[in-house]
C-alpha cells in the first residue's frame, strides 16, 4: 500500500482541459482509467477528500503508485479514449460486466457463396449477420425450424455440404424441402442469394410484405384449383405467423430502439435490455455489474452505454436509445452514438405512453433478474472466497491467490511432448489467457519439460510486447505432479529471479507438495482449497491432453502420407484439411481425392491404392 500524498501531482501541474487519466501501481500496471471534463478538478478530488471516497476507490488510490493523463480536444474524444484504454489495459478497479448467461443467436454467414443459417453462442465474427439475442435456446431453435420452411437456406455444417457436393447427393433436409439444396445444383447462386436476403429482411422486421405476398400466392393457387401448391403456400404463411407471434407488437411499426432499464443497488446494478425493431421486441438480455467505481448513478449509465455499443451490441446503433435514467452527459453520449451510426441518435427517458409502459415492464424484469443473479452469485462467491482464503492459510501465502496458473505436461513415451498453462482469476477460469507449448527436442522427461515450460512462461514477462496477458505475475503456480516436478519448476524460477509460490498436486493420493518441503501436505477430502486445486489441475490436464492428441493425430496422418511418392508438404496439408483423418482419406474414392486442389488423377490413384494396400495389410496382421 502506498501513501497517496507521495505521488500526488504538484499543485497547478494538472491541466484544466478535458482528458483521460491512468493510475498505475508500483510495477507500472494500469489499475484504473477515468475521464474528466476538467482534469485538475477530478484528480484533486482523489487526494483532497480521501476519507470521503468509496472504500473500493480508497483501495485503488492506495494501490496506485503514480498517475498520468492525456489531454484531448473534447468530451466525446475523452469518452472514446477512456474506453479504448479500458479495453487495452483491463484495469482491475474499473467496472466489470457480468452476463447472467451466454445467449443464443441466429447467425447467417453472409460472406460465403452459399450462406448457412445456424444457432450459435459465440462472439461476433466478421462476415456473419446475427439476430437476437433470444432469451431461451428452444425459442431460437423453434424460430429457425419455422423459418427454413419459408426461406429454405442451408443449415448443414460445411463438411456435410462439401460431401454432398462431391457425391451429388443431397441430405435429408434437401429431400423434405427444408433446404433448397444448392449443394446439388437445385438452385443457382443468384436465386439462393435472393433467398438469403429475404430471410434477413424478414428477421429485420420487414415481415408484413412477405406474409401478404405468400397469402396472395396461396389465393392465386386456390383460384387456379392447384390445391397442392395452395397447401404449400398455406403452410409457409402459418410458419411466418408462428414466428411473428413470438415477437409481439409492442410499439409503433416504425420504432427502431434499444431500451435500457437499470436497477441501482448500493453494491450492484442490474441492466435489462430490450431490442425493439419495427415495433417488435426482436431480442433481450440481462447483465449485472458491481458498483466499484466512484461514480454517481448517471456516470454508470454512461459506462453501460459505452460498453454496450463498443463490445456487446450485435446489430449496430438504433435511432432511439431509451433509458430509465439519463447518462451523466446526455449530449456527449448522443453525439458519440450518432458518429457510430452515421446519423442522428436520440437518447431520452420515456415519460408517457407505450414506451413508458414498456420501460416499466423492463424494470420489473431487471429487478427479478438481479435478485436471481445475486442469490446465485452469493453462494458461488462465498464458496470461491472460502477456497481462496483457505488456500492462503494452508499454504502460508501473503495474500489470497487471486490469480492461479497451472502447468501440465502430456507425452507418449517421450514423443509429441506438449505443455499447457491455464489461468484462474478469482477461482474462475480465464480461458483467453490459456496457452500451450510444444516442447523442443525429443525424448525429454517430465521434469525437464516442466523446467522448459516454466522458463518460457516467465520469460514472457520480461518482454510484455510478446504477450500482454502475462503482465500480471500469478499469486500461485500449480504443477500437475509431485516433489520432482515442483523442484524443477522452482529451479527455473530461481534462475530467472522470479519469486512465485509453487505447489504440486500429485494424482495418486491428491497430495500437495510445497517447494522446499520433504513431506507432502494432506488436505481433507472435503476441503474447499483441495477442490479448487483439483479444478485447476484437471483443467490444465484437459487442455494438455487435447493439444497432445491433436498434435499426435496430425503427425500420424503425415507419417502415413510420407511413403507416397510425389506428395509434398503443401499437398499433404490440403488432404489433411479436406479429410481430417487417414481413415476418411482411405475410404474416399479416387474422384473425391482428385477434387482436392493440387491432386491430379494419377496422383489420386496412387494415394488411393497405397492407402488401401496399407490398410489391408494392417487388417491381415
Amino acid at each position: 500500500m502506498s501513501d497517496p500524498s507521495s505521488y500526488r501531482p504538484a499543485a497547478g501541474s494538472i491541466p484544466t482541459q478535458p482528458g483521460v487519466y491512468r493510475f498505475r501501481d508500483s510495477d507500472g500496471r494500469v489499475v484504473y482509467v477515468g475521464k474528466a471534463k476538467n482534469l485538475r478538478s477530478r484528480l484533486n478530488s482523489y487526494f483532497q477528500d480521501f476519507a470521503g471516497l468509496h472504500s473500493r476507490t480508497q483501495r485503488m488510490v492506495t494501490t496506485a503508485n503514480s498517475v498520468d493523463w492525456m489531454v484531448v480536444g473534447s468530451e466525446v474524444e475523452a469518452l472514446v479514449l477512456e474506453y479504448s484504454w479500458i479495453k487495452e489495459y483491463s484495469p482491475r478497479f474499473n467496472v466489470r460486466f457480468r452476463d447472467d448467461k451466454s445467449y443464443p443467436y441466429l447467425a447467417i454467414t453472409v460472406d460465403e457463396e452459399f450462406p448457412r443459417v445456424s444457432v450459435v453462442r459465440e462472439a461476433k465474427r466478421k462476415g456473419t449477420r446475427y439476430f437476437g439475442p433470444y432469451a431461451h435456446a428452444w425459442a431460437v431453435k423453434s424460430t429457425l425450424d419455422e423459418l427454413i420452411k419459408v426461406f429454405p437456406i442451408r443449415s448443414c455444417r460445411d463438411g456435410v455440404f462439401k460431401q454432398a457436393k462431391r457425391t451429388q447427393r443431397a441430405c435429408l433436409l434437401g429431400y423434405i424441402e427444408k433446404c433448397s439444396a444448392p449443394c446439388v445444383g437445385k438452385i443457382d447462386a443468384e436465386d439462393y442469394s435472393q433467398l438469403v436476403q429475404d430471410m434477413i429482411k424478414f428477421l429485420n422486421g420487414n415481415s408484413k410484405s412477405f406474409l401478404t405476398a405468400v397469402q396472395k400466392k396461396m389465393a392465386e393457387a386456390a383460384d387456379a384449383q392447384d390445391y397442392e401448391a395452395a397447401a404449400k403456400w398455406r403452410d409457409r404463411a402459418l410458419a411466418m405467423e408462428k414466428v411473428l407471434e413470438r415477437n409481439a407488437v409492442v410499439l409503433e411499426d416504425d420504432t427502431d430502439a434499444d431500451l435500457f432499464a437499470m436497477v441501482m443497488r448500493e453494491l450492484d446494478i442490474g441492466v435489462q435490455v430490450f431490442h425493439v425493431r419495427k415495433g417488435r421486441i426482436s431480442g433481450e438480455r440481462f447483465f449485472a455489474l458491481e458498483r466499484g467505481e466512484d461514480l454517481q448513478d448517471a456516470g454508470y449509465v454512461e459506462r453501460i452505454l459505452t460498453r454496450f455499443y463498443t463490445d456487446v451490441a450485435e446489430n449496430g446503433v438504433p435511432r432511439e436509445v431509451l433509458v430509465s435514467l439519463a447518462p451523466e452527459n446526455i449530449e456527449v453520449s448522443a453525439k458519440w452514438l450518432s458518429q457510430i451510426r452515421g446519423s442522428n441518435v436520440d437518447i431520452r427517458v420515456p415519460q408517457r405512453g407505450d414506451k413508458r409502459t414498456l420501460m416499466q415492464t423492463a424494470s420489473d424484469n431487471a429487478e427479478r433478474a438481479l435478485n436471481k443473479y445475486l442469490i446465485e452469485q452469493s453462494a458461488d462467491i462465498t464458496v470461491r472466497t472460502q477456497a481462496l482464503n483457505s488456500l492462503q492459510g494452508l499454504l502460508l501465502l501473503p495474500e489470497p491467490p487471486l490469480r492461479i496458473e497451472c502447468i501440465d505436461i502430456s507425452t507418449l513415451q517421450g514423443t509429441d511432448t506438449v505443455g499447457s498453462l491455464v489461468v484462474f482469476e478469482d477461482a474462475i477460469p480465464k480461458k483467453k489467457d490459456y496457452r500451450t507449448f510444444i516442447i523442443k527436442g525429443e525424448n525429454k522427461d517430465d521434469l525437464s519439460a516442466v523446467y522448459e515450460v516454466v522458463s518460457r512462461r516467465f520469460k514472457i514477462r520480461a518482454d510484455l510486447a510478446e504477450d500482454k496477458r502475462f503482465a500480471y505475475q500469478p499469486s500461485l503456480l500449480v504443477i500437475d505432479g509431485a516433489k520432482g516436478q515442483v523442484d524443477s519448476a522452482q529451479r527455473a524460477l530461481n534462475e530467472l529471479g522470479v519469486d512465485v509460490p509453487v505447489v504440486g498436486l500429485a494424482k495418486r493420493m491428491e497430495e500437495v507438495w510445497k517447494s522446499g518441503e520433504m513431506e507432502p501436505l494432506i488436505l481433507p477430502r472435503n476441503s474447499p482449497a483441495l477442490h479448487l486445486l483439483q479444478r485447476v489441475r484437471d483443467e490444465s490436464h484437459r487442455v494438455a491432453i487435447s493439444f497432445h492428441r491433436s498434435k499426435r493425430g496430425k503427425r500420424a496422418i503425415l507419417s502415413e502420407l510420407d511413403s507416397i511418392p510425389g506428395l509434398g508438404p503443401a499437398r499433404k496439408q490440403a488432404l489433411i484439411q479436406e479429410f481430417g483423418s487417414v481413415k476418411n482419406l482411405t475410404q474416399a474414392s479416387v474422384e473425391q481425392i482428385q477434387a482436392v486442389p493440387g491432386i491430379g488423377p494419377n496422383l489420386a490413384e496412387v494415394i488411393s491404392t497405397t492407402l488401401q494396400t496399407s490398410n489391408s495389410s494392417g487388417s491381415d496382421a
